[in-house]
This record gives structure tokens, C-alpha cells and sequence, in this order.
């Protein structure tokens, strides 16, 4: 069997993500702690406790998300032997994970990739006043079918495809009003269901740029390895194992679309039977079999899960 390890993005974080994990296992508490020293923050409380509102605010879940991950990938590589140099065929994640995924093979530090993504957070949300942007899923559309859509809706503002999910979810992001014109239009158009995202600001889309600025002049000051097993970036859907490509395609994720199936898609055409999801939620590797009915999914998060994985 061939494994990708996958990573999840951001809609995936709630309150008591994480803490199963640290009260099992020492390698899970220091990735905890090592996050809470990186950012001078509690991060670590604030996912076992809440409050949610805070836990959700982009900033917080972005990094939080990745020491769920990462303390998954360390609790693995301790008690189950887990090697991504050998083990994986590819890594990938769903636009923050690519950072995770990126963690979890060496080529950031952790301390490092919880800083990259604090910023990342909060760059995101400075780069657009609150209200102004908007996100709506697209139910039942094709890529394609989507990117006209928002091609149509636009009259002069930015509404773009900002994920492609798979299994007919499309994602699209930009000026407010452009959006919620997409999503009139998708329903004019017959896609199944059209509905706004609650989210704080407009991602993957050129509103972002100011973001992407940010995040360059960040990513070109950080250690960068080569990953331990090849990434399948969002914004090109296919590998990368270069660190200066992949500091050019960070940068440009941010207001790139994440082809999240067309990755998928990639890794499968490369001999990927099982994408492994590791850390919170279950959104990538339920994906998996929507994308591809050849393809498996599993997703190891909790003490349970990583029990049941190192067993089978």
C-alpha cells in the first residue's frame, strides 16, 4: 500500500482538540509546549478550553491546527517507528496543512512553522476589513462550472475559485458583493446549493495580496530544509522538493487556489492507494473516496485512532 500524509486546513479546530493527546503522551505535551514557547502565548489552553470564538479567530486556529498535527507525527514517530522518508509516498495540506506537512517533514522547525503561521493568521486577517469580503461554498459544481460563475459575478471586483474541494464542492472568495452574486447566479444555474461561509476574511483570492507581501518577506528570512518525502503543493497540483520553489508557491498559496482534488488526483496517478489525515477532524480523508472511490481515507487525531493505526 502506498500512504500519502495529509494534513488538515482551517474549519477543522475545536475546543478539546488535542488534549486526549497530551494527557497520553509525553511527545504530544512538549510539541504543545514548544508551541506555547514559540508564540509566547497559551496556545495550548486555549485548544483544550476555549473559549471557541477565540480558538476560531484565524490567527490562533491556524497554528493550533498544526501542533494537533504535529504532535500526532510525534507520537508516531515514538511509539510507532513512522519515517516519512520512508513511509510516505507524498505529503500534502489543505492551505495552512501545507505548513504542517512541511513540518512534519523537516523542512521547518516547529518553533518556526508556528510563527509562519501566527503571521499568516493575522496578515490574512489585516489584509481585508472586516465585512468587506466574503466566501461561499458551491454545492454540486464542477471546477470549471465555478470559475465562470465567478468569472460572471465579478463586474469589476475580485470573485475567484478560491478551493477546489472535490466531490462538486467549490469554494470561491472575494468582495462581498461579488460573492453573494455568485451565489445567486449558482442557483440561477442549477447547482444544488449555494451558501455563504462563516468566515472572517476572503482567502485565496487576490484581496490576500497584502498577506502574500507579508508572508514573503517572512519566508525569506526562515531555515528552510528539503522536505523528507516530496510535497504536492496546492497552487500546482503535482510535487515539489525544492526549498526555494517552495518558498515561491507558499507565498503564492495565499491568494492562489488550493486544488486540493487535483492534488489528490496526482498522488493517485502516482501509485497513492491511502491518504492518512493526521490531526484534527476528519474533512481530507473523508474527501478521499469522493475524489477517487480507489482511494482509502483514515484519519488518526486521537490516542484511539493512533492505537488502531500502529496496529494495522
Amino acid at each position: 500500500m502506498s500512504r500519502a500524509f495529509v494534513f488538515p486546513g482551517q474549519g477543522s479546530q475545536a475546543v478539546g482538540m488535542g488534549r486526549e493527546l497530551a494527557e497520553a503522551f509525553a511527545e504530544a505535551r512538549h510539541v504543545f509546549q514548544e508551541v506555547d514557547d514559540a508564540l509566547s502565548q497559551k496556545l495550548s489552553v486555549l485548544m483544550f478550553e476555549g473559549p471557541e470564538d477565540q480558538l476560531t479567530l484565524t490567527e490562533n486556529a491556524q497554528p493550533a491546527l498544526m501542533a494537533v498535527s504535529l504532535a500526532v507525527v510525534r507520537v508516531l514517530e515514538a511509539q510507532g517507528g513512522l519515517d516519512l522518508a520512508k513511509d510516505a509516498a507524498f505529503v500534502a495540506g489543505h492551505s495552512l496543512g501545507e505548513y504542517s506537512a512541511l513540518a512534519a517533514a523537516g523542512t521547518f522547525s516547529l518553533a518556526d512553522t508556528a510563527r509562519l503561521l501566527k503571521l499568516r493568521g493575522q496578515s490574512m486577517q489585516k489584509a481585508v476589513p472586516v465585512g468587506v469580503g466574503a466566501m461561499a461554498a458551491l454545492l454540486g459544481a464542477e471546477f470549471e462550472q465555478a470559475k465562470e460563475i465567478a468569472a460572471e459575478a465579478a463586474e469589476g471586483e475580485v470573485c475567484e475559485a478560491a478551493n477546489d474541494n472535490g466531490a462538486g464542492q467549490v469554494v470561491v472568495s472575494g468582495h462581498k458583493g461579488a460573492v453573494e452574486r455568485a451565489v445567486k447566479l449558482a442557483a440561477e444555474k442549477g447547482i444544488k446549493r449555494a451558501v455563504m461561509l462563516p468566515v472572517s476574511a476572503p482567502f485565496h483570492c487576490a484581496l490576500m495580496q497584502p498577506a502574500a507581501d507579508a508572508m514573503a518577506e517572512a519566508l525569506a528570512k526562515v531555515a528552510m530544509n528539503a522536505p523528507k518525502a516530496p510535497l504536492v503543493a496546492n497552487v500546482i497540483a503535482s510535487k515539489v522538493t525544492d526549498p526555494a520553489e517552495i518558498r515561491d508557491l507558499l507565498v503564492r498559496q495565499v491568494t492562489g487556489t488550493v486544488r486540493w482534488r487535483e492534488g489528490v488526483l496526482y498522488m493517485k496517478d502516482n501509485g497513492v492507494t491511502q491518504l492518512v489525515e493526521l490531526g484534527a477532524g476528519k474533512v481530507l480523508s473523508g474527501l478521499a473516496k469522493r475524489i477517487d472511490k480507489e482511494l482509502s481515507g483514515t484519519n488518526v487525531g486521537t490516542p484511539a485512532d493512533i492505537e488502531a493505526f500502529l496496529k494495522g
